[in-house]
């Protein structure tokens, strides 16, 4: 007796990288994607409203992020497995995803074949980590990809001041620090200056 289709919630903001994922896994004859969404905040009403077997996130969307979507799905709606893609295997990582419920851990870059078959293995609920997120589980305090001075800045961030502020007391121009921290959002793969600062105090790069 043929069963039906794992139904699958696919959450990317990004139109093309959605399309290409969905190409990809309509076609699997065991797996349907019954809907797409494109930001964070509307994941939990689509969870709700189909009701699917896997929810597949992007870790960073606009509204809310992917992480913080799977706990709300996990709350709510715990039958539903949550795999999260990311695209950097950050120390860090894999704390927060089994702290938010997450099932699954996945790098964007991983073969496609591989995500097929992640989706069935936590719609069974089989935990599925990559291996080079869990490899940089294994040394929460690796190497920063900071430099001494983008640390020190982003210290200061986290400690309220502000880029004026902050070029004051290190004696460079405002525009430098701004492009210090330009430089640290795009190191860390952050949204915003809060998320850089959430990244690095996860990974033990600053305090």
């Amino acid at each position: 007796m043929q069963t039906r289709p794992l139904q699958v919630l696919l959450a990317e903001d990004v139109n093309m990288v959605r399309g290409a994922l969905v190409a990809l896994l309509e076609l699997q004859p065991d797996i349907h994607v019954v809907v797409q969404v494109e930001r964070g905040d509307a994941i939990l009403p689509a969870a709700l409203a189909y009701r699917p077997d896997v929810a597949i996130l992007d870790v960073h969307l606009p509204g809310i992020d992917g992480l913080s979507a799977a706990m709300l799905v996990h709350e709510q709606l715990p039958a539903c497995r949550t795999l999260i893609l990311t695209g950097i295997d950050r120390p860090g990582m894999l704390r927060r995803s089994l702290e938010a419920g997450v099932t699954g851990l996945m790098l964007k870059h991983a073969p496609p074949a591989s995500l097929a078959e992640a989706v069935r293995e936590v719609a069974a609920g089989r935990r599925v980590v990559d291996s080079q997120i869990a490899l940089a589980a294994l040394n929460e305090q690796a190497a920063s990809p900071l430099s001494p001075r983008e640390g020190e800045i982003l210290r200061l961030t986290a400690n309220g001041h502000s880029a004026k502020e902050i070029a004051a007391m290190l004696y460079l121009s405002a525009g430098t620090v701004r492009n210090h921290l330009t430089s640290i959002a795009t190191k860390l793969d952050a949204r915003t200056r809060v998320d850089a600062v959430r990244i690095a105090r996860d990974a033990g790069w600053i305090l």
